[in-house]
């Protein structure tokens, strides 16, 4: 016996609406937020670098255009990554943020090289460097203010809400800060003198940039290649299945993550002879475990009779209608193969109940020889371990 359970629940009218309308909410507001404020300070940055003459300045303007773009990246993503499940996308959408994630990182890592290149390269010639106007450091502490603001703002909500791409969109916020604090730095050491001081920090904003979106890019391929969990959350999944009542054991427990959830495939052992339904009750009853007590999507719960992780013992056995006939002809007429007869598949061999109609066999005597004549053919029978008589009431 081996069965699987796992249920998807959704219409075809609830296929654009959000499959978690607080996150979906709460994501949508933060990052219009964060749309605005981005708006304002790549424009204030990139203007003021440009007429105070502060490379750094405009390095981080660029670097706040790019924080626009992701947020608006972040729009799409969260608004078709929330819709439920549907013919094409059976598993739900949530992959959508990955590989925005992905696509975010990537272009942050080109934009981080391209910067300090252009860095580089003028600090060939320092002497060609101006000094740069004040009022570009004033600016550049606005700017420092702000986005640390974000950050915090952002890191809050997406902790609340629990969304993998909020989290990292919020963490690109604080690189923004830090990368504010550099150029305050670098801004200052060119005012005290130190010219060159601007276009190191714009190189080192450069760096910045570079590091984050190759970070992002690295957690999305990876998730997008089924990484599993990490070993503590599985070894966890692994107790609540075991804990379950009716499971004896565990193998086979393979995990995915999916956005900020996670897909689980698990086998569990349960007695070989209880009843398909008693079996379902079982896996299921394991698989609501898992949904309630971890952060996962979907379980999908296979049900073993025997543990058949190294081989398959059962799999050169022929199917139900083969063994019958072979049955039949080794009986002849002594038993009816029309009743109710159950076959147990277990180490290579089949265990048969057979099911009599005491209305039929009522003889003590004739049931006890047709049970001699069982067990004397499953001494040398390629397939039948042992055949049990049952004599029980008619069947309805």
């Amino acid at each position: 016996m081996k069965n699987h359970t796992q249920s998807h629940t959704h219409s075809k009218s609830a296929a654009f609406e959000p499959a978690h309308p607080e996150r979906f909410a709460a994501a949508q507001k933060s990052t219009w937020i964060s749309i605005f404020i981005n708006l304002l300070l790549t424009v204030l940055q990139v203007v003021a670098g440009y007429l105070g003459r502060s490379q750094s300045l405009m390095a981080d303007g660029l670097h706040s255009l790019s924080d626009l773009l992701a947020d608006i990246m972040v729009l799409f993503a969260n608004r078709h990554g929330n819709r439920h499940a549907d013919a094409d996308h059976p598993y739900g959408h949530a992959r959508i943020e990955t590989a925005a994630t992905l696509i975010l990182g990537v272009a942050l890592a080109a934009l981080g090289v391209v910067l300090l290149f252009a860095a580089g390269m003028r600090l060939q010639h320092p002497e060609l460097v101006q000094p740069v106007h004040p009022f570009t450091f004033w600016i550049a502490l606005i700017a420092l203010a702000a986005k640390e603001g974000m950050f915090r703002y952002m890191l809050a909500v997406a902790k609340r809400v629990r969304s993998q791409m909020l989290i990292a969109n919020a963490w690109h916020a604080r690189s923004d800060a830090a990368s504010s604090l550099v150029v305050v730095a670098g801004i200052s050491g060119n005012l005290m003198g130190y010219t060159f001081l601007d276009l190191v920090a714009a190189a080192v904003v450069g760096v910045m940039i570079a590091h984050m979106g190759g970070k992002f890019a690295l957690e999305a391929l990876a998730e997008l290649i089924d990484t599993g969990l990490s070993a503590e959350e599985v070894e966890a999944i692994r107790t609540t299945l075991q804990s379950t009542p009716g499971v004896r054991g565990l193998h086979e427990l393979r995990t995915r993550k999916m956005a900020d959830h996670a897909l689980v495939d698990a086998h569990i052992l349960v007695d070989p002879k209880i009843s398909v339904s008693e079996g379902h009750h079982i896996a299921e009853s394991a698989r609501q475990a898992v949904l309630r007590q971890h952060h996962v999507m979907d379980v999908m719960v296979h049900i073993d009779p025997e543990d058949d992780l190294q081989f398959a013992p059962n799999a050169h056995l022929p199917c139900r209608e083969d063994l019958l006939k072979h049955l039949a002809e080794r009986l002849g007429d002594d038993i009816p193969l029309d009743g109710r007869i159950m076959l147990h598949y277990l180490d290579g061999k089949i265990d048969a109940d057979v099911f009599l109609d005491s209305a039929v066999y009522c003889d003590p005597a004739e049931i006890e020889a047709i049970q001699h004549k069982c067990t004397e053919i499953t001494l040398a029978d390629p397939y039948f371990r042992v055949i049990h008589l049952h004599c029980s009431f008619a069947q309805e």
